[in-house]
């Protein structure tokens, strides 16, 4: 035996209908039946419930009245009024997406939107995997260094610079060293200068306060 069904008002607050069993023969009816000819009348297909996360006008979220029509294989059709061309999507078992809202009248597309959303997740997701980001690691001296340490933060320099990474040096000057600038220039370049091979110098030595810096990129590839 079919389920017996009503619509009821839910109340003044929802304004919403609200479907209740009622044992009143007055007002039963065939749920089931009214509930087939509901959805065959609407040719009801699921993907006509896709709501589009990037502001994309799809489907009955497109408002214009008419629309100029690409089919799906590119095809100019013309310019349809929305319901002709939402039916003719419906039929393809396709959506109608709006590529270009703000022409006159809007240019619409016969597609699977959900695949177009696929593909472009698709490519959005490669491109940040071949992104390259690039850091700037700092590396310090000073201008009376050491061999020794000069050596260690010249290994250390390179392992930046073959990682991918810009390096700046810097040196900061303390007390009266700072008359004697071309003592850390010097210093500076010779770290540059064993660098040439896998770095350019971006930015040449230059004063800020009391440091001198330099700035090495690493050589394109080719």
């Amino acid at each position: 035996m079919p389920a017996l069904f009503c619509l009821a008002p839910a109340g003044r607050s929802s304004g919403s209908p609200k479907l209740a069993l009622l044992t009143n023969p007055a007002v039963l009816f065939d749920f089931q039946a009214y509930n087939h000819l509901l959805y065959s009348h609407h040719k009801f297909h699921w993907r006509w419930l896709i709501i589009s996360k990037d502001n994309m006008l799809v489907n009955e979220g497109i408002r214009a009245r008419e629309v100029r029509l690409v089919g799906a294989n590119g095809d100019q059709i013309g310019v349809k009024p929305k319901r002709e061309a939402l039916e003719m999507a419906q039929n393809v078992n396709l959506d109608l997406v709006c590529v270009a809202p703000k022409a006159k009248p809007p240019v619409c597309r016969i597609m699977d939107y959900g695949k177009y959303r696929y593909e472009q997740q698709k490519k959005e997701k490669e491109a940040r995997k071949n992104q390259k980001v690039i850091t700037i690691k700092e590396v310090r001296l000073s201008p009376t260094i050491e061999d020794h340490d000069f050596n260690t933060k010249l290994r250390n320099a390179r392992k930046f610079l073959e990682k991918g990474d810009k390096v700046k040096a810097s040196i900061r000057f303390r007390g009266r060293a700072i008359t004697h600038s071309e003592i850390g220039r010097d210093v500076l370049q010779r770290l540059a200068k064993e660098c040439e091979d896998i770095a350019v110098i971006e930015s040449r030595p230059k004063m800020e306060g009391r440091s001198m810096f330099l700035v090495m990129a690493p050589k394109a590839e080719k």
